[in-house]
C-alpha cells in the first residue's frame, strides 16, 4: 500500500511519535529494507476505502464464502510482517527495514497494530497488517502466497471495521490492485477533515471477540448489511 512521495528525514522515532503523527496524517518509510533511516511522508493525495461503498467482486465474494482460508486475527504478527518484506517479482525492493519492523512489533504488543491473517493447512498463505487509532485504521502493507488470500483479508478487515463502527480505512496512495474495491483519491486538506473525525470516533476492533471465528459468510453479511 507503499508510494514515493517527498521525503522528510528524521533521526528518531517513538511509538508514542509514530501515533502522533498518524494522527496528522503523516506516517514514516524507508528508502529500503537495508537502509536504517526512515523519513515521513504526507502525500498531496490520499487513498482510502470508503467504509460503506467497497466494491466486491462476484468470483471474489464466492472465494470468501467458500472458507477456503481460516482466518486469524493478530495471531503472528512477526510472520506477517516479514511476509510482507519479502521481495517477489513485482516488486524487487521493500520499504520495511528492522525500524519499522521493531516500531511496529512495539505497537501490535500495545493493541495499536493489527493483522488479518489467511491460513490453509497451518501455512500463513496471505495477510496484511495496519494501524488502528480511533475510528480510523491505516493499512500498511499486503502479501499472498495463494491466490486471492490477501484479498480475501481485506475483505475480511473491511466487515470487521464495519463491525467496528470505524469511519476510515486509509490505504495511503490509490493502486491498480486496490482501485477494483473502490478506493477513492482525496486531496490532503478533505483526507485531514475525514481523519480528523474518524480519529476522534471510537472504532471497536473487538466487536468480534477475540478468539471468535468469523466465517466468509458472516463477513459478508456485515458488508451487506
Amino acid at each position: 500500500m507503499k508510494a514515493r512521495s517527498t521525503p522528510a528525514r528524521t533521526p528518531a522515532i517513538t511509538p508514542e511519535i509514530l501515533l502522533r503523527a498518524y494522527a496528522a496524517g503523516v506516517f514514516p518509510m524507508a528508502e529500503s529494507a537495508d537502509d536504517p533511516g526512515l523519513f515521513w511522508v504526507e502525500p498531496e493525495i490520499r487513498g482510502i476505502i470508503p467504509l460503506d461503498a467497497f466494491h466486491l467482486p462476484g468470483r471474489l465474494a464466492r472465494t470468501v464464502r467458500s472458507d477456503r482460508f481460516e482466518i486469524r486475527i493478530d495471531h503472528d504478527f512477526a510472520r506477517v510482517i516479514a511476509a510482507c518484506a519479502e521481495s517477489r517479482p513485482d516488486r524487487t525492493e521493500t520499504w520495511i527495514n528492522g525500524r519499522i519492523r521493531a516500531l511496529y512489533g512495539e505497537l501490535f504488543h500495545l493493541g495499536y497494530v493489527h493483522t488479518v491473517e489467511c491460513w490453509r493447512e497451518d501455512r500463513l498463505v496471505g495477510g496484511l497488517y495496519g494501524l488502528s487509532l480511533g475510528g480510523a485504521f491505516f493499512g500498511e502493507s499486503m502479501f499472498h502466497r495463494e491466490t486471492d488470500a490477501s484479498k480475501v483479508a481485506l475483505v475480511h478487515l473491511i466487515a470487521r471495521l464495519r463491525r467496528g463502527g470505524y469511519r476510515l480505512l486509509d490505504t495511503q496512495f490509490q493502486t491498480a490492485h486496490l482501485s477494483q474495491f473502490g478506493t477513492r483519491e482525496v486531496p490532503r486538506e478533505a483526507y485531514r477533515e475525514l481523519l480528523d473525525a474518524a480519529v476522534a470516533a471510537d472504532g471497536d476492533w473487538w466487536a468480534w471477540p477475540a478468539g471468535q471465528a468469523v466465517t466468509g459468510g458472516e463477513a459478508l453479511a456485515e458488508l451487506s448489511g
